[in-house]
């Protein structure tokens, strides 16, 4: 059965995954701050907007005026995509994500029907995992969470912060497994200076390259070069 790839909208990254992510995949995006996660996401969402496919942007940290103000320096227009329902922002607290894996969806299964939503963004689920003391609560909660977004028939990135020093999401495990492709995006400093860099960890049904990439953010948001960085 032929694989179906939704476009990423990252200039540079397409071309390393086979076209893009896999349909209704579960894709983690994990860095330190500042390494560029929530543009990578807005930028996936945005993609969809192009295309006429609605996106939902579930967020724990950012507020909505100042990241339509932060993503105006790209020319993403955040607000009139909204108009048109293409692009929705719910701001949630972790506990009221916890609340929807127990009440199985509520508002977001509403939303997802109503503008027919084909991307879906979580930044981050940092936050939300810190809700769960041992490695064994996270894993149900992880597993409960997936669940849900496959139900809503949504390909999904979830950002990530890194808490260790080789860049490790913050759910280890539970998400390492269960989900269907890991990148990580770093911001590091090599010889007095930071450089941006992406590698594609893993990504199930794909031939992925095992090398670093160049990273730029730029008039138009995010994109991987072609140069192999070494951190």
């Amino acid at each position: 059965m032929k694989v179906v790839r939704i476009p990423s909208g990252i200039p540079g990254f397409d071309k390393l995954v086979e076209g893009g992510f896999k349909k209704d995949s579960i894709n983690l995006v994990a860095g330190e701050p500042g390494a560029g996660k929530t543009i990578f996401a807005i930028q996936f969402l945005i993609e969809g907007c192009k295309r006429g496919e609605a996106g939902i942007y579930i967020t724990f940290e950012e507020k909505k005026p100042k990241l339509y103000e932060d993503m105006s320096t790209f020319g993403w227009d955040l607000e009139k995509y909204e108009k048109k329902e293409l692009f929705r922002f719910l701001e949630y607290t972790p506990e009221q994500v916890k609340k929807l894996l127990v009440e199985g969806g509520g508002i977001v299964d509403a939303l997802v029907d109503k503008i027919k939503a084909k991307r879906i963004v979580i930044d981050s689920i940092t936050s939300f995992s810190l809700l769960y003391e041992d490695e064994l609560t996270k894993k149900e909660a992880a597993l409960s969470l997936f669940d849900l977004i496959n139900t809503w028939g949504c390909t999904a990135v979830l950002c990530s912060q890194s808490k260790t020093a080789d860049h490790q999401p913050v759910m280890d495990a539970a998400l390492e497994f269960e989900v269907d492709s890991i990148i990580i995006v770093y911001h590091s400093k090599r010889k007095g200076e930071r450089v941006r860099a992406l590698e594609i960890v893993k990504m199930r049904g794909t031939n992925i390259p095992s090398k670093t990439y160049g990273v730029k953010i730029g008039d138009n948001g995010l994109s991987v070069t072609s140069e192999i960085v070494k951190l």
